[in-house]
């Protein structure tokens, strides 16, 4: 995506900020400060003015975070790191395509996110493997004495670093979390180029779970997606060497005619996925074997009630469906609790 269209997709994007406050649910959910926010909100009438309001944010929350070092209050300082790269995270995700000013900001993001890293009292592993010929980039966090393994799946419009807080929850109740970032996706797309596919996201999936069984054997692996990941996260539950799945909001269509996608994420989409693809696995094909944990948001417009319950109905394993009335897509406002729930689903064994 190149010229006038992706100058259109931005001017859509930036609009959205703009009139649309459900936009921001999901960034707030995974961490914006509401406040930071506020700051800066009303100036995004341009891509000039998105950049100087998260970079801006982004270096304070670092050099508060290199403050916070100096004193010896560590742990408050790899929060503002993580925090330091989600609002770098934003200054980059605008940029639909592989554009120089995303490829900048997605490395800072990475050198605060690896601050951070350095500073946790929790071992972190950074590795990769290939699909299709270009690294598909992880990282790895290790509790002492971990219990089990959750594979964070996340949305196609995400990135592995934005869902650091639901690694903090899920490492501090003992949990290994492994988290790469797929085809079309995060560091793999801006940085190797990577684009998505069907084939190349089956791959994908089936390579984390083999990935998470060869290097961390006798551990019973969990998958954990929400939207587009939580439909990548049922696929995996066709795997023999998946114990447990949760599934947030999963996106069953993203058929125009009955789903309503903002325009400018469905450009997002185009960009990043090769021509004629589509993103969500063959429900109809799928074997299912492990049991699957369902959250919905009852106000969810992506994935309305009658096709989620028609959905759930059809499967033939174990499973569980817990509705928030008043919740949407990705059930933003209840994650803690969504977090706390798939914790004691993974746990009982």
């Amino acid at each position: 995506m190149v010229g006038e269209n992706f100058l259109s997709t931005i001017k859509k994007t930036l609009l959205t900020t703009l009139v649309m406050d459900g936009f921001w649910d999901r960034w707030k959910a995974h961490g914006v400060i509401p406040e930071d926010l506020e700051k800066i909100r009303y100036k995004f009438t341009s891509l000039e003015n998105w950049g100087i309001g998260w970079k801006g944010l982004a270096i304070e929350k670092f050099e508060e975070a290199k403050s916070l070092v100096k004193q010896g209050r560590f742990k408050e300082a790899e929060y503002q790191y993580r925090l330091s790269s989600l609002y770098y995270n934003l200054n980059q995700w605008i940029y639909p395509s592989r554009h120089a000013e995303k490829l900048t900001g997605y490395n800072e993001l990475l050198q605060s996110t690896k601050e951070a890293d350095e500073l946790s009292d929790k071992k972190t592993v950074y590795d990769a493997f290939e699909v299709d010929g270009q690294y598909c980039e992880g990282r790895i966090r290790i509790p002492d004495n971990p219990k089990g393994i959750i594979i964070i799946i996340n949305p196609i419009d995400s990135s592995k670093e934005e869902l650091f807080t639901y690694e903090l929850d899920f490492i501090e109740n003992g949990f290994i979390t492994i988290s790469f970032d797929g085809p079309g996706q995060g560091q793999t797309y801006t940085l190797n180029g990577l684009k998505a596919t069907y084939k190349r996201w089956s791959t994908f999936i089936d390579k984390q779970i083999e990935y998470a069984d060869t290097n961390y054997r006798d551990l019973p692996i969990n998958l954990f997606g929400t939207s587009s990941g939580a439909a990548w996260a049922i696929y995996g539950s066709t795997n023999a060497l998946v114990n447990k799945v949760v599934a947030v909001s999963p996106a069953l269509t993203l058929k125009m005619e009955t789903v309503l996608l903002p325009d400018y994420f469905i450009k997002r989409m185009n960009a990043v996925l090769e021509e004629g693809e589509q993103i969500l696995p063959h429900y109809e094909q799928l074997t299912y074997k492990k049991p699957i944990l369902f959250f919905h948001g009852n106000l969810d417009v992506m994935v309305p009630d009658n096709e989620i319950y028609d959905y759930y109905h059809s499967i033939p394993v174990e499973k569980k469906l817990i509705e928030y009335a008043d919740e949407g897509h990705c059930c933003n406002y209840k994650l803690q609790d969504v977090r706390k729930q798939a914790i004691r689903w993974f746990q009982n064994r």
